[in-house]
């Protein structure tokens, strides 16, 4: 165990932890006594020097950003507490005993939120044997659904943690048992682990559990540079570049360096970076989509048809077709999310797909990096299940795009891959019709 004291007496520490705890309600940890009163506050670094002269063996930061943080009392009502909540950040926690796993799904969680664009995120080692990755709040917009984002706690983090889980779930599955895990596992003290993944169906999320933090309002994370009183290492933040070759024994309190922070808002490109993150997460909330194991165990039947040959565009709704002629305004990055997604659902080749887009962003009033139209068809290209588009009502999408021009197939649909199917049973009746011989 580190000598606790002398750490927290650095410095760079209590700079370091201090930045961290704006707006922010602060928990003390003394060691086996538990924590301190609540609410508390830091507001100078010299106050976790004196808290650690008291017995301090740890600080804890509110995931939520408050007004005035002293004013949580206990029995303080939900009224109140969104009164007081200014926003909050959205933390996921990688718990598992097999460190190798948690960056495997750390990393599959970093791929999935640059696929929508959002790279303000921080990495911060839990300090044990997993990962924590947050998103500072600056990155969402105000408004989703016409509700105040900052309002929509905890259930919001619960959503999208839920929706990023749902993402990776088939990956993380395959490539956990892509790798030499048995063996590993087999060295371990988890048998039952080892027999999870031998006897039938894998459930990656029995080994390795993707926790969003938000238990409830005024939960707490363990603040960067805080120790972890089990392991005696510190929580420190790192790079993307260092998270596969990290060793826990970076985290050693004696080596530490305070330069990185974890929820860093300059990092933020604006309130729409994270925008399209929350709003594919709404949506998927909306549906009550289950994960593919569930659906699997359901044994649910498709929504929409699987197609054996590429359906042609004469057979696609107005709004991909208006979309495939180009964007006239801001809204290119979620028409390649829609078109990508419908194309793939109309069995179109990743080859076709590409070819495609690559001559519909010359139409566009401005056009996209290629790179980053090829970085969306490779994510997609490891992704082996067809996702279906965005429903016609979502907002964000095809009615904020102005593309939603509605004809004769279009009614009582929810969603234009059935509009499609419409018209594929419509021709294959008229081919099936008898000609009517001329006397």
């Amino acid at each position: 165990m580190p000598d606790i004291l002398a750490y927290y007496l650095r410095r760079d520490v209590q700079g370091a932890i201090l930045r961290e705890c704006s707006r922010r309600e602060i928990g003390v940890k003394y060691g086996d006594k538990g924590f301190g009163k609540r609410p508390q506050v830091l507001s100078f670094e010299g106050d976790i020097g004196h808290l650690a002269k008291g017995g301090a063996t740890s600080f804890h930061i509110s995931e939520e950003r408050w007004s005035d943080p002293l004013r949580l009392t206990t029995g303080v009502s939900r009224k109140q507490l969104d009164e007081l909540r200014s926003g909050w950040d959205l933390v996921l926690d990688i718990d598992t005993n097999y460190f190798g796993f948690a960056k495997i799904c750390a990393g599959l969680l970093i791929e999935a939120l640059e696929y929508y664009d959002v790279y303000s995120y921080g990495i911060k080692f839990s300090g044990r044997s997993g990962f924590h990755i947050g998103i500072p709040f600056e990155a969402f917009p105000k408004t989703v659904n016409s509700q105040p984002v900052k309002q929509l706690f905890p259930e919001g983090v619960r959503t999208v943690a839920g929706y990023l889980k749902h993402v990776i779930s088939k990956r993380l599955s395959s490539d956990i048992l892509s790798v030499n895990t048995l063996k590993d596992l087999a060295q371990g003290e988890k048998k039952k682990d080892q027999e999870l993944m031998t006897n039938g169906k894998f459930d990656p999320f029995k080994i390795v559990n993707i926790d969003s933090v938000a238990i409830s309002s005024r939960h707490m994370i363990r603040a960067p540079y805080s120790i972890n009183e089990k392991s005696g290492l510190v929580s420190i933040p790192i790079k993307k570049e260092e998270l596969q070759s990290f060793n826990p024994s970076k985290a050693k309190a004696e080596e530490v360096s305070t330069k990185l922070m974890f929820l860093d808002p300059s990092r933020v490109s604006g309130p729409q970076e994270a925008k399209h993150l929350l709003i594919e997460a709404f949506d998927w909330g909306s549906k009550n989509i289950v994960t593919p194991m569930e659906d699997e165990e359901k044994n649910t039947e498709k929504t929409y048809e699987d197609y054996q040959e590429a359906v042609s565009e004469k057979l696609f709704p107005p709004c991909i077709v208006s979309l495939l002629n180009g964007v006239p305004h801001d809204g290119r990055k979620r028409s390649i999310f829609v078109l990508i997604q419908f194309l793939r659902n109309m069995s179109w080749s990743f080859e076709k797909i590409q070819d495609t887009l690559l001559e519909w962003n010359k139409k566009n009033y401005e056009e996209l990096p290629e790179g980053y139209i090829m970085s969306q068809i490779n994510w997609h290209k490891r992704q082996n299940e067809k996702v279906p588009p965005p429903n016609c009502k979502n907002e964000s999408y095809y009615l904020g795009l102005n593309v939603c021009n509605p004809n004769q197939w279009c009614r009582n649909i929810k969603n234009p891959l059935q509009h499609v199917g419409k018209r594929v049973r419509a021709e294959k009746q008229m081919k099936r019709k008898p000609v009517k011989k001329r006397s």
